[in-house]
């Protein structure tokens, strides 16, 4: 049986949707949303799906809210995401809203700040106009750090560089 086709006729459905299950998450962490469509697409069905999910969440192994906390931890510090685009990309992936906040909000917005100011530090652009500042703008809203924190990382920026 080829390990990422359908499942094989005569074995255990429920059996086989976890061991596929806990290869799958050995690659990488999931969300048991994206577990389920992942064993959906493989041909597996209801009640096996259920089975390997509710197996991995009651072991520990799968776990929306450790997942949402460390996804927003590394989308932070690796990729400089702010709030707005780590809730934004924790809900696509199908964690609930509650969950998806928490994660969010684990960052306090004086941690925000200072993570905008080095965004906009590392990029050493001068901020002496209003297209440089509308520039510097789109870039952290790009990036999902909200309005009143963009606008006050850059009003920080400007004062250093004053102040230099």
């Amino acid at each position: 049986m080829d390990p990422a086709g359908p499942v094989a006729d005569g074995a255990d459905p429920a059996r086989e949707a976890f061991e596929r299950a806990v290869g799958a998450i050995g690659h990488h962490e999931r969300t048991e949303g994206e577990l389920r469509e992942w064993l959906g697409s493989r041909g597996f069905e209801g009640a096996a799906v259920e089975d390997a999910v509710g197996r991995l969440i009651e072991l520990g192994e799968l776990d929306d809210e450790r997942f949402a906390r460390r996804y927003a931890e590394d989308k932070r510090e690796l990729r400089g995401w702010g709030a707005e685009r780590i809730r934004e990309s924790l809900l696509q992936r199908g964690i609930e809203p509650a969950l998806a906040e928490a994660a969010v909000d684990a960052c306090s917005d004086d941690d925000e700040l200072s993570r905008a100011g080095a965004l906009l530090a590392t990029r050493a652009d001068r901020l002496e106009s209003e297209a440089d500042r509308a520039r510097a703008l789109a870039f952290l809203t790009r990036r999902g750090y909200e309005l009143e924190i963009a606008y006050e990382a850059i009003r920080r920026r400007e004062r250093e560089a004053a102040g230099s």
